[in-house]
This record gives C-alpha cells, sequence and structure tokens, in this order.
C-alpha cells in the first residue's frame, strides 16, 4: 500500500475540518469526535477501583505554523493551511478509565504506540497473552494491575505512515508541497529485508517495517532513465552490514510487480526482482521520492492532544472531554522505538504547551536509547539502530545523555533535557534499559562521556536502571526445544522485566503525585569495574549440551559490539536536533569513534552491575543481553534484539560430561529449602530498595515454594 490512502484521508480531514473549526490561533485539539463508550473486560472488577469503560474515536487538531513552539517541526511552512492559516491533522483514540473516574489514581497513562501497536498493559500487566492482535484489540488485562492501582490509559496515533490492519492505531499529516504546489522530491535510502524468498516487495520493507508502513513512492517509475541532473537509482546486496556493497543492475529490476509467469508490472511503490529476494540478506535500494508526509506533527499531536485531555473540560463544540478529573498528572511512557520519541520530544522542547503549561509531569521511556529521525524530511521512524539491521539509519546523533556534556568530536555542548530545563518544563524521568540495549543499542553512551572513560550523574530529576542480563523484550515460553533457535544461535533469554517494571511505576507514580524520593539509580559503571570496553568481558567458555534434552551449540564469545562513528547525511541535515534533509545516501563514516562499553560478567556468564533481579540474583543458568545471527542470518553478528539462555545442567555428573565449568543446581541449591531461601534474601532485598513490590515478592515466594527449584526458564 502507498501514501495515496493516506494523502486522501489527510485531504478529507483538512476539508472537513475547516468548514467545522473556529477559535483562536493556538495549536490545539479542536474537535473530539467519540464514536462508543462501553464496558470493557465483561464488566470485570479491579477493586478497589472498580470496573472500566473503553472510549474510543478521533481527535482534530491543529497547529499554527508560525509559533515559536513549532518553528522547529520540518516541513510545517510547506504544509496545505485551512482558512484560518492553520495546519492540520487528526488521530485516533482509544482510552481505558475507570467507570467512575473519582475511584482511579488521577494519573492519565499516555502509551506512545511501537509502530502502531498498543504497548502499557503488557509492560506492567502479568500473565496477558504474547499476541499482538489480542495486545492491540485489549482483549485480555491479564492480572489486571494498572487497573486495579487506577490508571486512565490513553493510546492515539502519532506516526503518520503507519498502515491500517492488525488493530494498528494511525494519524493523518499532511503532504508536504513547494511553494510553487509542485511535489516536493529527495532521496530515500531503503534497506530492504525479506523473512521469506520473494521476487516483489513494498519500498518500505525494512525488518521492522515490512506492509505496516507506507512507502514514498518514486518520482519516476524508470528506474533506467536518469533524471535531468543525472541521478540514478542503485540496489545493492551483502550478506552483512559490514560487507561491501555488491551492485544488482538496474536492467535486473525494476519499479513495480513481479506476478508468476507474467510481465512486471509498474508500481511507483513497489520494487521487482526476478532473481528474487533472499531471506538474511540485506538489500539497498537508494532512490529519489516524493510527497513527504510532514511527520514531525506527531511530536505536536502528543503534546496537545496529553493538554486538552489533562486541563480542558471540553472540546470547542462542547463535547465533553472523556477523562477529564481536575488535578490529573500525566505519565508518558513507550517501549523501544516509543522510549526514543520521548527523548526526543523532550529534547525538542515539546513538553510545554503553547499556554505555557506542563503538558507530562512524568515519562518512562523503555528499552529506547538514542533518538528517533520523526522530524526529517522523507522520515523513517520505524527504523531502528541494530549491529547488522537498520545500522545506518539516524539514531544515535550526539546529544546522548540527559545530563549537557562536551562531545569531543563534534564539538557541541548539549544534553536531552536542554531545552525543557530552560523553560522549567522537564518531567520527572525513569530511564529504563536491559543488557541488550547496552550490547546492541549503545545505551552505555547515555551513562558515560562521549569517549567511554567516566561516568556521568544523572541530573536531579532523572533515574536510570539497567535491568541485568535482560534482551529487549522477554522471550516467549515455553522456548523452541530444536535448533534453528529463530535466527540465533541459542535459545533466547526469557528473564522476566514485568516485576521490575511494575515496582519501578509505581515508584515514578509516587514521585509524580506526592513528591516521595524515588529510588537511586541503578546502573553498571565504570569506577567499579561493571562497565568496561567489549575485549575486557570475562566471559566463561559454555560447551555445546543437550540439557533438558535440547541440544545446543556452544556458546561463541566474539566481543561483538555495536560501534559508532559520527554520520555525515549532508549540509541540509541538522545532527544536533536529528532533524531536517538528508541529501547524502549512504551517510559519510568518519574515523572518529564513540566510546561504547558493555556489562561486566560473572563465572557463570550474567552481569554483575545493574538491577539484578530476582531470577538473576537465583539463577537456573546464564541470561545475556545478546545472541549471534546463525548461519545463513548475518552470522556471527548480533541476532537483532535477542538475548541468550543456556540452562545450568541438573547434576554435577552431568556438567562434568559436558566439561562445564558452571556449578549444577544440584551444587548450588542442595535442596528445595536452600532454593527457597535464596529466593526469599533476593526478594526481600529488592521489596526493600524499592525494585519489587511486597504483593510480587509474595507471588514470587509462593511459586518457588509450590514448585520447587526451577528447572525450565
Amino acid at each position: 500500500m502507498s501514501l495515496q490512502h493516506l494523502r486522501s484521508t489527510t485531504a478529507l480531514v483538512v476539508t472537513v475540518a475547516a468548514v467545522l473549526l473556529t477559535g483562536t490561533a493556538e495549536a490545539r485539539i479542536t474537535r473530539l469526535e467519540v464514536s462508543s463508550v462501553e464496558p470493557v473486560f465483561g464488566g470485570r472488577s479491579f477493586e478497589p477501583v472498580g470496573p472500566y469503560k473503553r472510549v474510543r474515536g478521533r481527535a482534530f487538531g491543529e497547529v499554527d505554523p508560525n509559533a515559536p513552539a513549532n518553528a522547529i517541526i520540518q516541513d510545517i511552512q510547506l504544509a496545505p493551511r485551512n482558512a484560518r492559516g492553520m495546519v492540520e491533522y487528526a488521530t485516533e483514540i482509544d482510552i481505558l478509565r475507570p467507570a467512575d473516574l473519582g475511584r482511579g489514581n488521577g494519573v492519565l497513562f499516555f502509551n506512545i504506540l511501537n509502530r502502531g501497536n498498543k504497548g502499557g498493559l503488557a509492560a506492567f500487566n502479568a500473565d496477558v497473552p504474547p499476541n499482538l492482535t489480542e495486545i492491540n484489540s485489549v482483549a485480555d488485562p491479564g492480572d489486571g494491575f494498572m487497573l486495579k492501582e487506577g490508571y486512565t490509559l490513553v493510546w492515539f496515533g502519532w506516526q503518520a505512515d503507519v498502515l491500517p490492519g492488525n488493530n494498528r492505531m494511525t494519524m493523518s499529516a499532511p503532504v508536504a508541497r513547494n511553494a510553487d504546489g509542485s511535489p516536493i522530491t529527495g532521496l530515500v535510502r531503503a534497506e530492504l529485508t525479506t523473512l521469506t524468498p520473494t521476487k516483489t516487495l513494498n519500498l518500505s520493507s525494512g525488518w521492522f517495517t515490512t506492509l505496516t508502513h507506507a512507502s514514498y513512492p518514486t518520482a519516476s517509475p524508470d528506474n533506467r532513465k536518469p533524471f535531468e541532473d543525472g541521478f540514478l537509482p542503485t540496489l545493492t546486496v551483502r550478506a552483512k552490514e559490514q560487507e561491501p556493497r555488491v551492485t544488482i543492475p538496474n536492467a535486473d529490476w525494476a519499479f513495480g510487480s513481479c506476478p508468476e509467469g507474467g510481465e512486471p508490472t509498474t508500481d511507483d511503490t513497489r520494487i521487482c526482482y526476478s532473481a528474487g529476494f533472499e531471506p538474511g540478506k540485506l538489500y539497498e535500494l537508494i532512490y529519489r521520492a516524493k510527497d513527504p508526509l510532514v511527520l514531525g506533527l506527531g511530536y505536536a499531536v502528543t503534546r496537545d492532544l496529553a493538554a486538552f485531555l489533562k486541563n480542558e473540560e471540553r472540546d470547542t463544540a462542547g463535547t465533553a472531554n472523556p477523562v477529564f478529573r481536575p488535578g490529573a498528572k500525566a505519565i508518558v511512557m513507550g517501549t523501544s522505538q516509543s522510549g526514543r520519541m520521548i527523548r526526543s520530544f523532550l529534547h525538542l522542547g515539546f513538553n510545554e504547551d503553547e499556554g505555557g503549561r506542563l503538558v507530562f509531569e512524568g515519562a518512562y521511556p523503555h528499552i529506547g536509547g538514542g533518538l528517533i529521525p520523526l522530524n526529517v524530511r522523507f522520515a523513517q521512524p520505524g527504523r531502528a539502530w541494530g549491529h547488522q539491521i537498520d545500522h545506518l539509519y539516524p539514531a544515535y546523533d550526539f546529544p546522548f545523555s540527559y545530563a549537557a556534556q562536551t562531545d569531543p568530536i563534534s564539538g557541541r555542548t548539549q544534553g536531552i533535557l536542554d531545552r525543557c530545563s530552560a523553560t522549567h518544563s522537564c518531567p520527572k524521568i525513569f530511564h529504563v534499559a536491559t543488557a541488550l540495549e547496552v550490547w546492541e543499542g549503545r545505551q552505555s553512551l547515555g551513562l558515560t562521556d562521549p569517549l567511554g572513560r567516566l561516568d556521568v550523574p544523572d541530573p536531579a530529576t532523572v533515574r536510570t536502571f539497567i535491568l541485568a542480563s535482560t534482551q529487549h523484550v522477554p522471550a516467549n515460553l515455553p522456548l523452541p526445544t530444536a535448533e534453528p533457535f529463530g535466527h540465533c544461535q541459542q535459545q533466547a533469554n526469557p528473564n522476566p522485566q514485568v516485576w521490575t517494571m511494575r515496582a519501578l511505576l509505581t515508584a515514578l507514580t509516587a514521585w509524580v503525585k506526592d513528591d516521595k524520593d524515588p529510588p537511586a539509580s541503578v546502573v553498571p559503571r565504570i569506577v567499579d569495574g561493571t562497565l568496561v570496553a567489549p575485549d575486557q568481558v570475562r566471559f566463561p567458555p559454555i560447551p555445546a549440551n543437550a540439557y533438558g534434552n535440547v541440544r545446543r551449540p556452544a556458546v561463541r564469545f566474539l566481543s561483538v559490539h555495536n560501534p559508532l562513528h559520527p554520520a555525515d547525511y549532508g549540509p541540509e541535515y541538522n545532527p544536533a536536533d536529528m532533524s531536517g534533509v538528508i541529501t547524502q545516501e549512504p551517510p559519510g563514516i568518519g574515523t572518529a569513534s564513540y566510546g561504547i562499553l558493555v556489562p561486566q560478567v560473572d563465572e557463570d556468564g550474567n552481569d554483575v552491575g545493574g538491577l539484578r533481579s530476582a531470577h538473576l540474583q537465583v539463577p537456573i543458568g546464564t541470561y545475556t543481553g545478546w545472541n549471534l545471527g546463525r548461519a545463513g542470518r548475518f552470522e556471527n553478528g548480533f541476532c537483532s534484539l535477542q538475548g541468550s539462555f543456556i540452562p545450568f545442567a541438573r547434576t554435577k555428573l552431568e556438567r562434568l560430561d559436558s566439561g562445564d565449568r558452571r556449578l549444577s543446581l544440584e551444587e548450588r541449591y542442595l535442596t528445595k529449602e536452600a532454593y527457597v531461601e535464596a529466593m526469599r534474601g533476593a526478594t526481600s532485598r529488592l521489596v526493600s530498595d524499592r525494585l519489587l513490590l511486597p504483593e510480587d515478592a509474595k507471588r514470587l515466594l509462593q511459586q518457588a515454594e509450590g514448585e520447587g527449584i526451577r528447572l525450565a526458564p
């Protein structure tokens, strides 16, 4: 699907809203369209709050392109305007609220969607089925933790290139055009991947964006005819990010579709390669596209919707705000891509509305180091920052940390919170990341100086928590019992995070609502040797084994890391704000290198620094924040977003037969009682530090007492 659907939707929104909207020239939500208000979860009551209702609809807003607060939005001056000179947008909304708002906790919890998909409930509620369709449809609340606590949850579209489908939420934003009305064109680099052999791909078919994101159409469907300036699109292929690109002749591919047994058909948002795209390879298309969406409006939507729902009783037409409660506080939370969006939202100064009011009192960016290239012409915010996947997309321009620092490579002095500090609009922040972000996601740059030589403390309004020995999102259970283990060499890491996540949310809420001092940051550090260079990690040898009747290869520790060098995207791109126009693709890569560090480990290979959960303090195996790609899948590079789990042998004899140095379960826990006592000590320490809720500690202890020593993750 192309941008045509989005363009037509945008045109309709602009036309309808221009007729209906009136009021002062100020960025705001002008009209709320509520399509349904109904009981949810079968009327189930979540005591002491009671039952919940679900509110769905759309919010319409407008932005003054001449207001200083909006000037930073890329191409805002080239967006179409209504009769009052305003730029309009519309977004879907989906809200869970207590049926009796007075019984809630007075906190509006805004979840930043991940590529249109809902988060929040699955991150904090235990026992939510790991099914994206059900999560997006809000079908199962799991144990109902957030609802029992009384949060009002708000989901809304903010990424205008996300396509409908699978209950994803969308936003409508205008297409920018030249002042004379002609189409804007520009350079786009599309990294193409596929999980199955195919001859046709959408131009947006990346690892994280296949079939879910609109493609920027080519400015010319003829890939063999140069543009007037001599530009000609190119297609290359390579087996790994670090290998040389091999050019695929333009005669061998075309913009279009390859029907089986027929001639290729022209299509300005697809690519046809008759020899076939193969899994496990990186294809890179560099072409000239047209019709960029003003995606930076996603920041304005976030700002204006939150300000409206928190502060206004009704819209300009008199429609009541369905969640209004005087004195409410707002917390914004997002996972992965969405965590980077929150950091960029703060970095660009959007946590203050045009009336000077604070938007979010609290922020919880989760597994989202770096920034997001949303405010770029022809932006591709669905891309990531991997070692093999999406390696060269903007994600880690300086600044890296919340505190201001001087970067000796770029020469700039900056911090993420510079703008909000100047206007006194910074929220209280819990930055939460996993060990995988340190290994693959360059998260150490948020903990140290740019060269990785010194620890850097958090500002007073920030706490950082690195969840030791965890992967991006815990692996679903049961784990696969035979190779291949997905795209990876080892089984993925199931080390749970939910118990830590909700303890931290509880602490952040208390900080926001009651100004209760939060726990101190818990991170690996240079000063105590828990954050080190990759070649200094003392990872133990772990041999091939068949523990639990699952055959696993020997663990290969290769000191792999995800290096970072300054990238040059051309003179019209502003790395200080991750904004502007990219005119050089692929980017020029400098020789200078930032200091990437990783966690040090113990004799089992488990992280010694950071927040060590009860499952890690009383382990049944080795949990890592990294995994390597298997043969044919970027072999020996990082397996994207995956950690590893290698269990301990059950008996001493079994481990000796395998040649494993790690103690067996029977050597660690001589009796069930010894195991339960170890869990009691671990949970007690975490509760004391406010890193585990008492009721969750009770649940983990009951599980240990009832099941004994865990034999599987």
